[in-house]
């Protein structure tokens, strides 16, 4: 696993707020806070795209087997070209 560090400047209103959670106790320091955030947001990522694969295979699946035609891996390979 690598490692970056990073340099965030923040002021006013989001420098406040940031500090404010560190010091409430709610995050031992700034880059806690940052990894916290970062997390939050790669779930909400990774739930958003399992929801739209779930919705697009709902869709697939609820279609009539007519709505399909068969094909052969050849057919596949020459209309991803």
């Amino acid at each position: 696993m690598s490692q970056m560090t990073m340099t965030v400047r923040l002021s006013g209103e989001l420098s406040d707020f940031v500090s404010a959670n560190v010091e409430s106790g709610t995050y031992e320091n700034m880059s806690e806070y940052v990894r916290s955030l970062i997390r939050n947001d790669k779930e909400q990522f990774e739930r958003a795209t399992f929801e739209r694969l779930k919705s697009e295979l709902t869709l697939a699946f609820s279609r009539p087997e007519s709505f399909y035609s068969e094909l052969s891996a050849q057919d596949i390979f020459e209309r991803n070209k």
